[in-house]
């Protein structure tokens, strides 16, 4: 059976849309069979339009050759549970102080509710992915999080977040062995320690420390911010660890950012090449950054030596 014969309008567009795949070449060859991590919250997890571009992007990456590995959040998600159950949350220096009840719902959703969604909106996409938790093979272990305020004339006030952790460990092997079979993992920020306790611990920091263990080739963290932004509200697109440092001391970075961006420093001292902060209100905004040459945030990468 013949085909219809293409319009000169729509030959155009195809030919728009050809020139625009073959423009991804270079960087399709410069990621093929590298792991990117990418810490998944904010609207994108929300907005339906956001949350199925973004499964599209990850099932993309993947049939391309690239192994993408995702760290979700859950906050919005834990606080909704916490008030339906009646149980009061309190926050200290941006964590959330976390019982013995509240860790047992922060499980409940980040592992049983928000981890199997993100999973089923994957598959069902076309991709095939896999959720763990840092329980699964003790795949992060955990310790308890070390956090102190200081105080002038005074010794510095120690905070007890209760089962709030930090990753001590990461066990790659579970990781590289899905990905490896074709799958995409799909990771709950949950820790457990040697002693089996379980731990609740910032999903940003998991991305970091998984990206680090992995010797990813990028950490791109999504945010509901454009990026870093100067005194003047422009977008920062790109720093060295040492002017993110910088911009910490100086106070251009305050607030909720100070942890991204220290969680980018890290990771690109632990030999990931790129950290980048993101907009995950833009859709396709991971293959924005990943395939174009400006990208789309704020990229962090090492100081190089003088």
């Amino acid at each position: 059976m013949r085909k219809e014969s293409i319009s000169k309008r729509d030959m155009k567009r195809f030919q728009l849309q050809a020139k625009s795949i073959i423009e991804t070449l270079p960087f399709i060859t410069e990621f093929y069979g590298k792991t990117i991590v990418i810490k998944y919250g904010g609207n994108a997890m929300i907005d339906e339009e956001l949350k199925r571009a973004f499964a599209l992007n990850v099932i993309l990456l993947k049939y391309i050759g690239l192994n993408p590995v995702i760290v979700h959040g859950g906050g919005p998600q834990i606080g909704k549970m916490l008030k339906a159950l009646n149980i009061e949350s309190h926050f200290r220096q941006g964590y959330r102080v976390t019982d013995e009840a509240t860790m047992d719902v922060v499980e409940m959703v980040l592992v049983g509710k928000v981890n199997k969604e993100i999973v089923n909106l994957i598959n069902l996409n076309g991709g095939n992915a896999v959720g763990l938790s840092g329980k699964d093979g003790m795949l992060i272990k955990a310790e308890p999080k070390e956090l102190s305020i200081e105080k002038k004339n005074a010794p510095p006030e120690i905070i007890d977040l209760g089962k709030v952790g930090e990753v001590k460990t990461v066990n790659t092997s579970l990781i590289e062995s899905l990905a490896g079979e074709g799958f995409i993992p799909v990771i709950a920020p949950v820790g457990v320690d040697d002693n089996g306790v379980t731990y609740n611990i910032n999903a940003d920091s998991v991305a970091g420390a998984v990206a680090s263990a992995l010797n990813a080739k990028r950490l791109y963290l999504l945010t509901d911010v454009p990026g870093l932004l100067d005194a003047d509200g422009e977008l920062i697109t790109h720093l060295d660890h040492k002017e993110a440092f910088g911009c910490i001391d100086n106070g251009v970075i305050t607030g909720g950012m100070i942890p991204k961006i220290k969680c980018c420093i890290e990771s690109v001292v632990s030999e990931v090449e790129k950290a980048a902060i993101i907009d995950g209100r833009v859709e396709n905004c991971i293959l924005l950054e990943l395939f174009t040459k400006s990208g789309i945030g704020t990229e962090v990468v090492l100081a190089k030596e003088e």
